[in-house]
Formats: C-alpha cells, sequence, structure tokens
C-alpha cells in the first residue's frame, strides 16, 4: 500500500494583478489584467514533527515570490511572435501594427515562451522548488502550482522528484 501526504495553501494572500498579452495561433491578445490567485500543493512524507511542510513558510516563499509579479506587466521574454527590445529605461514590445512601450520598472521580463496561466504555474513551480530546496526538511515527492486567472478557469503545473 502506498501512503500519499499533501499540504495546501492556496488563494487569501497568495493572489497577485498583473497585465500581460498572450499569444494565439499567431495572434496577440489585446493588453489586459487578470487578479491571479496561486494554488500550491505539496506531497511527500511526514518530518518527525510529524507534518509534510509548514504551512507558514510555504505561504511566506510563495508570496515573496508573486510579490514580484504583482502590478506589473508579465513579459513573455522568450516569445517566438513578439518583437521584444531592451532599452536602457524602457521595454519595447512590438505585433504587427501594435507597439507598446513600458517602463522597465513596470515590467517583469520571464524567461517563458508565453504568458499563458500554465505557462505561469512551470515559471513559479520552478522558482519555488529552487526556494524550497535550500530548507533542510525537504522531504517531497511532488509539488504542484496552480495559477488561476479567474474563479473556475486555472492553468496548472507539477514537478514530481526523482525517488
Amino acid at each position: 500500500m502506498t501512503v500519499s501526504r499533501r499540504v495546501s495553501v492556496e488563494r487569501n494572500r497568495l493572489r497577485f494583478a498583473a497585465a500581460h498579452m498572450a499569444t494565439f495561433g499567431g495572434q496577440c491578445e489585446p493588453l489586459h489584467g487578470h487578479n491571479y490567485d496561486v494554488i500550491v500543493d505539496i506531497e511527500g512524507d511526514l518530518t518527525e514533527d510529524a507534518w509534510v511542510w509548514d504551512f507558514g513558510d510555504l505561504k511566506r516563499t510563495t508570496k515573496a515570490i508573486i510579490d514580484e509579479l504583482d502590478h506589473r506587466f508579465l513579459l513573455q521574454r522568450d516569445s517566438r511572435l513578439l518583437r521584444i527590445e531592451e532599452g536602457p529605461s524602457a521595454w519595447t514590445v512590438g505585433f504587427g501594427e501594435r507597439q507598446y512601450t513600458f517602463p522597465r520598472e513596470d515590467v517583469v521580463a520571464l524567461p517563458i515562451e508565453n504568458t499563458t496561466a500554465e505557462c505561469l504555474a512551470e515559471w513559479l513551480a520552478n522558482r519555488l522548488l529552487r526556494e524550497l530546496e535550500t530548507r533542510e526538511s525537504t522531504r517531497f515527492r511532488k509539488l504542484t502550482v496552480g495559477i488561476e486567472e479567474m474563479p473556475g478557469q486555472a492553468g496548472w503545473y507539477t514537478l514530481a522528484m526523482q525517488a
């Protein structure tokens, strides 16, 4: 018999507001924003203190990362469809006839191809994994992150650790 234990933290304080313009089917959405909610789920063995992970630590760590995204423009730096130029004080982003210039301090240039909920969940899962791996008590088998763009509409990404 396999036993599985997991903890999750979500929504409430784990939210951020951000603008983006995802690309689909060779097209680019208009610039718009979301009030994103974040869900984090960790599956693993119990520690000597009989818990999988400290809720407070997981919330603080996740919140610190998503605060970097809050009230910013999320730029898919690795886009194959957008024209992107990084200047000393601004980012210029273009698609077709449209061109936007964003002050540097308003942009988070993410190393992703698109700013879909799925890609944002993958980026956050990997950032969170790097942070959590610095803890001595790292004993989890699976890390799942969900990014909800609106109620009932979320993208998910799961990292399964090697045994």
